[in-house]
Order: structure tokens, then sequence, then C-alpha cells
């Protein structure tokens, strides 16, 4: 018995070193914590390199970056929203880094590359719309909002939720979009006009579209795939985008500047970027648009080609003056008033 204790101990000791050689790769990760752990699982059983991951939303995860920029604890960031993604390659906190992969990708996909200097690049895209649950519509008599203006109907008060933009891209998104849609000075009306309606603002992006699937909220503002996900996990949703257009998340994935294990983290993108890497997306629950021209589309997934989408100004909306501003001033003139 003593032989066999020292003999299963030597062998851990001559298997460790293969062990530590295939490596580790550290991950903040803005997509759904399913996703988030298919991803984890996946790569780690192809490539044996271990991932540790941690599910963060995109503001929170570029306040991160940007705290530990002198001394990166992070490799990658994998998901999330395409603004934020920008801000921090215009904020020299991410890698450059041109995937062989590039050729394979969608226009949209490649645009946001070459937006940042290579420092980013699309890995899906997503449409900005409402999520609605529509056993509780019926018991209120409220119908599926179709258009931005539907929000404001004074029956929706406290009915509606829709993340933090300050920790959220899905946030920031829906700030951005307005802008665009309606212009500064109407879309800042419009969201004080919204906030008596806003019942709350959440931490992460997802939160408010899996309270519409729960019946804790009515609405969300939320990217529909994400309705998709919760339909398919049998929970009564329905989702709309808005009549006078919506915008649209290009979601990425960064190395962090100073990566400790940049290999790693140029093999996870690469794979991120693959047919492979893309294909498990429905299998985690994800229903976006992967960014790679030959992955399969799941049926489920909404067509950007069928909704009214507007020619959404990443390099604008994702640069950091214009970020900043528009936070603060989401801040202290939409948050700041009582509800």
């Amino acid at each position: 018995m003593k032989r066999y204790v020292m003999l299963a101990a030597a062998a851990l000791v001559l298997a460790a070193p293969a062990a530590r050689a295939q490596g580790t790769v550290s991950v903040l990760c803005s997509v759904q914590l399913e996703w988030c752990q298919a991803v984890s699982a996946e790569f780690t059983r192809l490539t044996g390199i271990r991932v540790a991951m941690v599910n963060k939303g995109s503001g929170e995860t570029f306040a991160q970056l940007k705290a530990e920029a002198a001394n990166p604890k992070t490799d990658l960031w994998f998901g999330g929203t395409g603004d934020p993604h920008l801000q921090a390659a215009e904020e020299n906190l991410t890698e450059v880094y041109k995937s062989p992969r590039m050729g394979d990708l969608h226009p949209w996909a490649v645009k946001q590359a070459e937006d940042s200097g290579f420092k980013t690049v699309g890995i899906y895209a997503g449409a900005l719309g409402f999520g609605y649950n529509p056993e509780l519509g019926k018991k209120k008599n409220i119908a599926l909002p179709k258009c931005w203006s539907d929000l404001l109907n004074p029956a929706l008060k406290g009915d509606i939720q829709v993340a933090n933009p300050a920790s959220s891209g899905t946030a920031y998104t829906m700030i951005a979009t307005l802008v665009q849609v309606m212009g500064e000075d109407k879309a800042f009306d419009y969201m004080k006009r919204l906030h008596p309606n806003i019942g709350a603002y959440t931490r992460s992006g997802v939160a408010p579209i899996k309270a519409a699937a729960r019946g804790e909220t009515l609405v969300s503002i939320s990217f529909i795939h994400d309705g998709v996900t919760e339909a398919k996990a049998g929970f009564p949703m329905a989702t709309a985008t808005p009549c006078e257009g919506t915008g649209y998340e290009v979601g990425s994935i960064s190395i962090v500047k100073g990566a400790r294990n940049l290999d790693a983290a140029r093999k996870m993108v690469d794979w991120a970027l693959s047919v492979e890497g893309q294909s498990h997306m429905p299998k985690a629950g994800a229903f976006q648009v992967p960014s790679n021209r030959n992955a399969p589309l799941p049926p489920e997934a909404p067509k950007l080609s069928e909704i009214k989408l507007i020619a959404y100004d990443f390099k604008k909306y994702g640069s950091s003056a214009e970020r900043r501003r528009l936070l603060d001033k989401w801040e202290k003139e939409v948050n700041s008033l009582p509800r």
C-alpha cells in the first residue's frame, strides 16, 4: 500500500508540468452566464487550456480593466456590447491582434476591428427592442409595445425594467440609439418622461428580460435575442423592435493589454471566431447572429434584415469622450429624478 501511494504521488508530480504546460487563460465574460460556462468548458475540452471565467456586465468589465491597467489580472474580455470594447481600445486597455479568421467574418464584424485598430473584433450581432410578458399583459389589458412612444403609456408606470447604463452595455446602447433616432435634446426629454415608468434600473443587461419572462415586470428594454432564450426555456415571452428604428450591438472580444497568458488568449480569440466556436451558441441558449459567415444562423434567431435598424455610429458612440459625456448626462438629468 505504501509503495502504491508513493507511485501515485510520483505520477502526480510527473503529470503536473504537463498539465501546467497546457496553460490557463483568465476571462471576463459579458454574455449570459450559461454561454460563459459553455465557452469555458468547450474551449478547455478542445485545447486543454484551463479557463478562469468571471461573468460581468460590459460597463463593469470596462471599469475593472481601467482600474487594473497598471497590473492586469485578466487576459481576455469575451462578449458584451461593442461600444465599451471600442472605448477600451481607444484608452489603450487592449492589445492589437489580427486573427487569421478575419477573412471569414461578416463586414460589420471586420469594421469593428478596423475602427479599433484591430484591438477588438465582432463575434455576434443583436438588435435592441422590447421584451413583453403576454400573460401579464392580458391580465393588465396592456398590449405589446411596438414603438418607443408606446413606452410612455401612463398605464406602464413602474412596469418597465432596463439596466443601468453605468454597468450595462445594453442600456448604453439604448441611450446612444435614442440620441441617433430622435436627436439628443428630444432623446433626453424622452428618457425623463420614461423615467416614472421604470420600476428598476438593474445591474445587468439581461436581468430585465428575465424579470419580464418570470412575471416580475411587464416590459423590458433588451436585446431581443435574449427573448428567444427565455421563450425556449418555456417562459411566456414576446418581443418587438421599435417602429421608429432601433440600434444594435456588435458583441466583441478583446485581448487585455499586458495579458499574462497572451498565447492562450490569442488561441481563444481564434476559436471564438471560428465556425466551431460559434456553432455551439444555440446549445448554450444564445441566439445572436454569429459573425463568421460560415456559421449556421439558428432558425429562431432574429433576422436583422427584417428589422428597421439605424445606421448606428459605433465609432462615435464607442469613443471615450462621447460615452463618458452621455453617461454623465444621463446620471445628472435622468437618474437623479424622483420616480
